[in-house]
């Protein structure tokens, strides 16, 4: 008998594969007797269907597991909902990439009967709290699944900073700006910017520079545990932005203090017995297979 009672949905809005995603797991869910609950902006896709409807607090105060169907960025966006309450999530994939999504819309019913039949893996991924000292006084900015960005916002122009770890100085750059990222979004922005594939097992923080002013400035993988404080210039006549998971939570001024650290309640993410992260690489990211070999 499945662990999982009660089961919420969220749909990425905009999509029309999203809509016939849902309604396939409606049906599915509904014929295994199981509590089906929505969020309120994932009913607005839906008509003439009866389930619960609720925020995503609600969702996941009530929920033993929350179903995604969308692309990673649904799955961070649902993520800083869900980590505190400590339900699982798993994806079914409507985006491009999916590396937080990795059931096919083609396999829902045969996917996630092995999950509710509790053949399945779990995998443990932190989240970044973002701060800002005010006045002695850490004001909380957001959280994020994939990075916590510094950048320029509109204005293509570099901007200067201080980065400390540990409140142990490491450098001043003048950049685009610095993302700190999670392995889980090591595989994002990132992997872009010339940073690092990071195994999403390990516990670690990577610092990636945007376009710095040097040549000699690198990506640096640190402790997941360290603390991150980025200062900025007390000189900056711009007004630096700080986004997490691309959602923009803070206009910094000259001399702001930012620090980053690892949330203390991790996401638990649910994949198929099936899933691996080589092979989401290699799918996701054009990596060879393995060589066939000739007799000839």
């Amino acid at each position: 008998m499945s662990e999982f009672k009660r089961i919420g949905l969220v749909g990425r809005p905009g999509h029309s594969g999203v809509v016939a995603s849902l309604s396939r797991l409606i049906t599915y869910l509904q014929a295994k007797n199981l509590s089906v609950m929505m969020d309120d902006e994932t009913s607005e896709l839906m008509e003439n269907v009866t389930v619960d409807v609720g925020t995503r607090m609600q969702l996941s105060a009530s929920c033993d597991l929350v179903v995604v169907v969308g692309g990673d960025g649904s799955m961070l966006n649902v993520a800083k909902h869900v980590a505190s309450e400590g339900v699982p999530v798993i994806g079914i994939n409507r985006g491009k990439l999916g590396f937080l999504t990795d059931i096919l819309p083609d396999e829902i019913e045969s996917q996630l009967d092995e999950v509710l039949s509790g053949k399945y893996t779990v995998e443990k991924r932190f989240l970044l709290d973002a701060v800002v000292n005010e006045g002695g006084e850490k004001k909380p900015l957001g959280s994020a699944l994939n990075d916590v960005v510094l950048h320029p916002g509109k204005a293509a122009q570099m901007i200067e900073f201080e980065l400390f770890v540990n409140d142990r100085f490491v450098y001043s750059q003048e950049s685009d700006g610095l993302i700190v990222a999670t392995p889980t979004g090591s595989t994002a922005y990132a992997l872009s910017a010339g940073g690092p594939i990071m195994h999403p097992d390990l516990n670690a923080v990577v610092l990636v520079p945007m376009y710095p002013h040097s040549l000699n400035s690198r990506p640096i993988v640190i402790d997941g545990d360290c603390e991150i404080k980025i200062v900025v210039s007390a000189k900056e006549s711009l007004q630096p932005q700080l986004s997490c998971d691309g959602d923009v939570r803070y206009t910094a001024s000259a001399g702001d203090e930012i620090y980053v650290t690892k949330k203390s309640v991790p996401l638990h993410l649910i994949h198929p017995p099936s899933h691996s992260f080589y092979q989401a690489c290699r799918s996701k990211l054009g990596w060879g297979s393995r060589l066939v070999r000739s007799d000839d």
